[in-house]
């Protein structure tokens, strides 16, 4: 799930308050979606699970479940456990089969054949069919939908049979499989539900859990899916609980009033270790936070006012800060964990430096009055934004930190009206997807406007380039000019921080921050 904590796959890991009650949605018609899961079970399914029911407290609430549409993590954390795509990242972030059982390339190629499982039906008990991988795709490039540039490689989707689907692109895709499986935004949904309305509130998946219950302001239920074809979950359902306050959802995981929250203070994490009861999770992740300045306006077109800028950025203080040493710091956007980082350390803290670089592109500090646009529904932006103000005005330049609800930002970002902004991606897997969509001149997320040939005429060879040293080259370069371009001014890698109590078992820490529960059980 490439999410980003901005315009695409903008996830987050704490988030604004959402509390009371709203209408609970009727999920199952019937008026008994608060049952026992294994009483709501559908007639002719295999026996659901009686495990208990799992109690996740999650740091905000969905803005709506339609895959296809949603950028925020919040809904993906719900549709992780509701959908399946066709293969799917590991642990490791290899993919592997989900709905698709295996696949193979032409010798050109230029067509890639999956072969899907046989037997899988939707949580309705309908069948699932190669029509519906067709649908699905088409939708995200007819409508153009988010996730839609993940296909920009595609020329056509066609079922050949009821298992079998035919992927046509127009040059060798090392990425494709990445873009495939590695952002849940692109699962595959059934037509019916979404021509209904109902994919927005009542989704229905093939995955491991269905939704049966949906209440604003308050929780999601699921219930297992006995029919799922990874075989049914050990736990009768998982029920999501919107709680805002990280210590808030800490001391409802240490009392026992819910078994599992990623929503962990920062500062707590370190004490965590070894508390009785408790297990903690942390590990790094493909995640980067990043400062992106306006190149539509003056004095930011200019690359040495952004470099100034980036010369007076204290990132270890920064992250210091803002994540007590649950992250590293990185001056690019791919981690030193991956096999595709580019060791970069350009960008000192050095605000001398940084002055020297504003007299020569003759530019007064004091003449430049700018805002930090961030989001109150990622704290740790507005944290930062203080942090970075103040730094700002070391070296003479003024600035207001300008704090908006994410739907507001977003709305800001997409016109352009901000100086500079700080917000982060998620999920993200293949080098394509830390670079192009953000960096290419016809990105679909190049909201600060960066244009620079050579990065693109790199970016296009690296979508095409099936030799992995040669590939690795490419991104190398990529990596460094973006740096040097100070296109994207990078901050940090975030680590996944998860918490749960010891009666939960079997439960993996992914570092795309997936969370799966189809596979944990509870004593």
């Amino acid at each position: 799930m490439t999410t980003r904590l901005a315009a695409g796959l903008t996830l987050a890991l704490t988030l604004a308050a959402c509390s009371g009650g709203g209408d609970a949605v009727d999920v199952n018609g019937d008026g008994n979606d608060n049952e026992a899961p294994s009483e709501a079970a559908g007639d002719g399914g295999e026996q659901a699970a009686s495990g208990g029911t799992l109690a996740a407290a999650i740091a905000g609430e969905p803005d709506q479940l339609d895959p296809h549409v949603t950028t925020a993590y919040f809904s993906f954390q719900v549709l992780e456990n509701v959908y399946d795509t066709l293969i799917e990242p590991d642990v490791n972030l290899e993919m592997q089969p989900a709905l698709a059982e295996s696949w193979e390339t032409s010798e050109d190629q230029l067509t890639w054949t999956f072969h899907l499982r046989e037997g899988v039906t939707w949580h309705d008990g309908s069948d699932f069919t190669a029509d519906d991988v067709v649908y699905s795709y088409n939708r995200i490039m007819d409508e153009e939908l988010s996730p839609s540039w993940r296909f920009s490689s595609v020329e056509s989707v066609t079922a050949v049979d009821d298992q079998t689907v035919e992927i046509v692109v127009s040059g060798p895709s090392p990425n494709l499989l990445a873009n495939l499986g590695g952002y849940k935004g692109v699962a595959i949904v059934q037509q019916d539900n979404v021509e209904s309305g109902d994919v927005t509130t009542a989704p229905i998946g093939t995955g491991p859990f269905s939704l049966t219950n949906y209440t604003p302001g308050s929780s999601i239920t699921l219930e297992a899916n006995p029919d799922y074809y990874g075989g049914a979950p050990e736990v009768s359902g998982v029920e999501f609980r919107f709680i805002s306050e990280p210590t808030t959802a800490l001391a409802s995981l240490q009392s026992g009033d819910v078994d599992w929250t990623d929503n962990v203070p920062p500062q707590q994490v370190a004490s965590l270790d070894g508390e009785d009861g408790l297990e903690l999770g942390q590990v790094g992740s493909n995640d980067y936070w990043y400062l992106a300045l306006n190149q539509e306006h003056e004095p930011f077109d200019q690359v040495e006012v952004r470099q100034a800028i980036a010369y007076a950025i204290d990132r270890e203080g920064i992250t210091d800060a803002t994540m007590f040493g649950n992250a590293t710091v990185n001056q690019t956007a791919i981690p030193e964990s991956s096999s595709w980082y580019t060791p970069y350390d350009t960008y000192s803290y050095d605000p001398d430096q940084a002055t020297s670089l504003l007299e020569g592109a003759g530019v007064d500090p004091a003449d430049i009055e700018m805002e930090i646009m961030v989001s109150t529904d990622y704290p740790e932006t507005v944290q930062a934004a203080q942090i970075i103000s103040s730094q700002l005005s070391d070296i003479g330049i003024n600035s207001e930190i300008k704090s908006l609800d994410f739907g507001a930002w977003l709305d800001e970002q997409g016109q352009g009206n901000y100086d500079m902004l700080m917000m982060g991606w998620l999920g993200n897997i293949d080098p394509d997807d830390f670079y192009y969509s953000q960096h290419h001149s016809d990105g679909a997320n190049n909201y600060q406007g960066y244009a620079n040939p050579e990065v693109d005429e790199l970016l296009d060879q690296g979508r095409t380039e099936t030799d992995e040293a040669a590939r690795k080259e490419i991104y190398d370069q990529v990596a460094t000019t973006v740096a040097d371009d100070a296109s994207y001014i990078y901050l940090y890698n975030p680590d996944v921080v998860q918490a749960w109590s010891s009666d939960v078992q079997g439960y993996e820490v992914m570092p795309n921050r997936a969370i799966r529960f189809r596979d944990v059980t509870l004593n």
